[in-house]
């Protein structure tokens, strides 16, 4: 069972979901710059002076994507709660409002569905690019 009160049971909560987003968050926009630089080159040289700020600004836009979805439970969209085995804390899935429902489903849209499609469509793209490459190299 869990051990701690309710307080450590949504901060375990909050920290998972929001370092977890996070990390889908930056593996998406990783595909994407990826996809850039090597599926469309014209448009990926305004990349080629990739500075800090470029970096810190795209870091600080999937953290602030992550910590809008992560603190909608904190407004009381949604919900941390136990996990069914009750050992863990996590979102509670059994929406109790419209508003757990509308988060649940945007939580999966927005944090699911679309970044798993454009990492998908991303590197299909690069491996498309690859292979024309290869095939024009090759009747070369």
């Amino acid at each position: 069972r869990w051990l701690f009160d309710q307080a450590v049971c949504t901060l375990y909560a909050f920290c998972g979901v929001l370092f977890g987003l996070c990390s889908l968050a930056s593996l998406t926009v990783l595909s994407a710059v990826c996809c850039l630089k090597v599926c469309f080159p014209a448009y990926g040289r305004c990349w080629d002076m990739f500075s800090r700020s470029h970096a810190v600004g795209l870091l600080v836009a999937v953290w602030a994507y992550a910590l809008a979805f992560a603190s909608a439970p904190l407004a009381q969209r949604g919900g941390y709660g136990p996990e069914p085995y009750g050992t863990a804390c996590c979102i509670t899935w059994e929406a109790s409002s419209r508003e757990a429902t509308l988060y649940i489903l945007a939580l999966f849209i927005f944090c699911y569905l679309l970044p798993c499609l454009l990492i998908l469509v991303s590197y299909a793209l690069i491996l498309w690019t690859v292979w024309v490459s290869r095939r024009a190299v090759r009747q070369h």
